[in-house]
């Protein structure tokens, strides 16, 4: 199968680099399986997102279709075991839509959903010269010892 665009237009509305990629992809043999798998599990994840509820549905993945067997994977083992419950209707629905699924499984694959972790930024705010002068009299009235040694570090980074 070669990939065409849809219209005369609609290759040269796209980046001249992807036309490009896709269109050596789709020339190559082993390029326009591997294109045409990823079109059919594009078109397999729509189907199950839609089949399930919306947070379910973004956690779900399509990883694998080999003959008439469906594979999702999920992060965690929670969402496996509600999946597993409403899988009859995911293949329903797989089913109404052209798909021939017969049997399905549910992998966790948490690596596969780690994400970027958003660092929050910090918000400083300075001792006030009140503040200061609290830890200034709390300091002055420990006993030597770690505590009193701490503060004074304090002290000294704040005034510094």
């Amino acid at each position: 199968m070669t990939w065409k665009p849809h219209s005369p237009s609609a290759a040269r509305k796209r980046g001249s680099g992807q036309s490009h990629a896709l269109g050596w992809l789709a020339s190559d043999q082993q390029g326009s399986q591997v294109l045409e798998m990823a079109r059919q599990l594009m078109a397999a994840q729509t189907h199950v997102s839609k089949a399930l509820p919306p947070a379910l549905g973004k956690a779900c993945k399509v990883a694998r279709i080999d003959r008439q067997q469906l594979t999702l994977a999920v992060p965690s083992a929670a969402h496996a075991a509600k999946l597993r419950q409403l899988l009859p209707t995911v293949m329903r629905r797989l089913n109404a839509a052209g798909w021939n699924i017969t049997d399905a499984l549910v992998h966790v694959q948490a690596y596969l959903f780690a994400g970027e972790t958003i660092k929050a930024e910090r918000q400083v705010q300075p001792l006030d010269e009140r503040a200061l002068q609290s830890f200034e009299q709390l300091r002055d009235s420990l006993p030597q010892g770690p505590l009193a040694e701490a503060i004074e570090r304090l002290l000294r980074h704040h005034r510094g």
